[in-house]
């Protein structure tokens, strides 16, 4: 497989996969009821498809077992973001963070908005690395640890806060977390996650040169820094005006028409004046 096959497929499974997560998730939304709860339960194959295909190839080092590490690591990361964005993996605050309340007690509410869920990922990377850690394909380890650390960074530079926010996706049992977000000009972790990430990037295409004359690992670093490329797209669009809503947009039936909540609003209209 040559190296511009696999940064296609990169990109196709980055913008596809992100896509029918988003679907499933509008679906749920418009059905309402125990909708979300329905969607999580039905992805759980989606997990077990990964997981299995993650030990099954740890002794693969041909360029298929790479591609198929990597896609079996983003099969399990994709559960637990449909699980996350569906309200059923979540944390155990659920509610709209107030104007004003100290630092402290802010951190602690968006911590308690994903406790749930970081902590379920960070045991599935520990899991990951006791299982497959120093085998002859460790892609699909290094995939979701490119994806736990980027998700960290991400999360962390909305709450410190940036310039552009798309709350355009956020589903109905999520709509609270806008309010922990804060839009500021830019913060001090951001230069820095924009740094290791663009490192990293680096990183994997020079070890892509060294094994240029290996099919399997130049295909695992050649996924591998085009995912770590994305993570780097993701965050800039946290400060360039583009419309990357755009890229899965039209893909999405209507959101269904529910009343904002006037504390968020309140929240997120006084935190675009900061």
């Amino acid at each position: 497989m040559s190296t511009w096959h696999a940064v296609a497929i990169g990109i196709f499974v980055w913008w596809s996969s992100t896509g029918v997560i988003l679907m499933a998730v509008r679906w749920a939304d418009r059905a309402g009821g125990r909708a979300h709860l329905l969607a999580t339960l039905c992805g759980l194959p989606l997990l077990a498809i990964g997981w299995a295909g993650l030990l099954s190839t740890c002794d693969d080092p041909t360029a298929r077992g790479a591609v198929m590490a990597f896609l079996s690591a983003i099969a399990v990361w994709g559960w637990f973001e449909l699980a996350f964005l569906c309200g059923v993996l979540t944390g155990p605050n659920a509610r709209v963070c107030p104007e004003g309340v100290p630092g402290w007690e802010r951190f602690l509410r968006a911590w308690g908005t994903l406790a749930y869920s970081e902590l379920a990922l960070l045991a599935t990377a520990v899991g990951l690395i006791f299982f497959a850690w120093g085998t002859v394909n460790p892609f699909g380890v290094w995939t979701f640890l490119v994806l736990l650390l980027a998700r960290v960074s991400a999360k962390l530079n909305l709450y410190l806060g940036v310039p552009n926010i798309n709350t355009e996706f956020l589903p109905v049992p999520m709509r609270h977390l806008a309010s922990h977000f804060r839009v500021a000009r830019c913060n001090a972790l951001f230069p820095v996650s924009i740094t290791l990430l663009t490192f990293a990037t680096g990183c994997w295409m020079e070890r892509l040169i060294d094994h240029e004359d290996a099919s399997g690992p130049a295909t695992g670093f050649a996924l591998l820094a085009v995912l770590t490329a994305l993570a780097t797209l993701e965050h800039w669009l946290m400060v360039l005006p583009l419309p990357d809503a755009k890229l899965w947009r039209w893909l999405l039936p209507e959101a269904p028409q529910h009343p904002r909540d006037p504390a968020a609003h309140d929240v997120a209209r006084k935190r675009r004046r900061a």
